[in-house]
């Protein structure tokens, strides 16, 4: 049975301390692009695996690259002169019982589903390439996805933390709102590449969003800046609703731009990523499990995007620490905060981590010897539901950026 160390922090709430500072990626940002995709192949190259051995086997494909292309953009219009290159590596099984697994099909048909889904005006085949390195493991690493009883295959140490603050759930949901069907009806001349980077110094937030334009649909800078401009009172009124009175909010977008200097001062892309030209993407380098990147957190270096569900602690443990985080604080009254902290070492069960530490701060008047043994509930039922958990991401039933 899983003993958690369960620890009262000295540490003020992140929402009472006086400063945050936190940033989201977009869905078409190059780096989310790279986690999506390739979270998407670990989802479909496990299902294949599950229809033809009846299990999932050894793979990772947690490494992925997306190479800027080249274009030459205007207003009114453009070109792509050289297309965007994904490259999708790491390791999986081709061969099992003499039966052959399509590693390399899979894989490329399954980013270039995501792409037509998600980014509509990128034409697979044409403005993006795949370029698929996925090898054979090692025997030893092979053997750990074939013992009965799932082991770790990795040593990792993961954190997930609940709640969010006001700060953190409005920087997830500006990038929502402006990548959101509504919006986009009303500005179907802007790109998915949407970045939000909120800081706050007391109640005072700055929030510094940056947007393409699509040049297709821009004709001129004068079109541009009269866009922008309505764009912007439609992301300040957004976000005036959600603070408040809780938070005094300065909204900035595409502060880069230059009136007067033509295509070189506004933000236009022909796709809506700046993949196309400007910036290539990376797996890990991504949101977190709670879809931000909260400076002031505690943070693990693991990427869960892509990694086996069934074996890779890297994934595994990182959702589940933010989950169990979340379900501590919402199913234990009279806490203000909750980390989770585990560990794995390599070839234990996954069910039986190296250690598990939750700290929490409870509300004032509420004791530690509380809320100590529904907290230690909570983890045991996390762990005694480890299969179906599991499971769950194998269908991608939880989002890792």
């Amino acid at each position: 049975m899983i003993e958690p160390l369960i620890i009262e922090s000295r540490r003020v709430p992140l929402a009472q301390e006086s400063m945050e500072i936190v940033e989201r990626k977009g869905l078409g940002h190059p780096d989310t692009i790279c986690d999506a995709v390739m979270e998407a192949v670990s989802i479909q190259l496990a299902q294949a695996y599950l229809k033809t051995c009846g299990r999932v086997l050894h793979f990772n494909a947690d490494k992925g690259m997306l190479v800027a292309g080249q274009v030459a953009c205007r207003f009114g219009g453009g070109s792509v002169l050289a297309p965007m290159r994904l490259v999708m590596g790491d390791r999986a099984t081709f061969e099992w019982n003499k039966k052959r697994i399509p590693v390399k099909e899979i894989a490329e048909r399954t980013a270039y589903t995501w792409f037509r889904r998600h980014l509509p005006r990128i034409k697979p085949g044409k403005d993006l390439e795949c370029q698929v390195e996925l090898r054979p493991a090692s025997e030893e690493l092979r053997s750990v996805a074939e013992r009965r009883s799932p082991v770790a295959n990795d040593t990792s140490a993961t954190v997930g933390y609940a709640p969010l603050t006001t700060t953190e759930r409005l920087v997830v949901q500006v990038e929502r709102f402006l990548n959101g069907s509504p919006f986009k009806k009303h500005f179907p001349d802007t790109g998915q590449d949407v970045k939000v980077m909120g800081v706050r110094t007391g109640r005072d937030l700055s929030l510094t969003v940056a947007m393409p334009f699509l040049a297709s649909l821009i004709r001129t800078e004068s079109d541009y800046f009269k866009r922008k401009e309505s764009a912007r009172r439609a992301l300040t009124d957004f976000v005036t609703r959600q603070c408040g009175t809780r938070l005094v909010p300065d909204v900035y977008l595409n502060v880069l731009d230059q009136p007067g200097s033509g295509e070189a001062g506004a933000y236009l892309t022909l796709l809506g990523t700046s993949a196309e030209a400007g910036d290539s993407g990376e797996v890990g380098r991504g949101n977190r499990v709670c879809g931000i990147i909260s400076l002031r957190r505690p943070a693990s270096a693991e990427a869960a995007p892509g990694k086996n569900p069934v074996a890779h602690v890297g994934k595994i443990y990182n959702v589940l620490a933010q989950v169990l985080a979340e379900d501590i604080y919402k199913k234990v009254p009279g806490l203000l905060d909750v980390t989770v902290w585990m560990t794995s070492q390599i070839g234990h069960p996954i069910s039986s981590p190296q250690s598990v530490v939750v700290e929490v701060i409870p509300r004032r008047g509420v004791r530690l010897e509380t809320v100590r043994p529904k907290v230690q509930r909570e983890v045991q039922q996390a762990f005694a539901h480890m299969k179906s958990f599991c499971k769950a991401l194998m269908r991608g039933v939880y989002g890792v950026c």
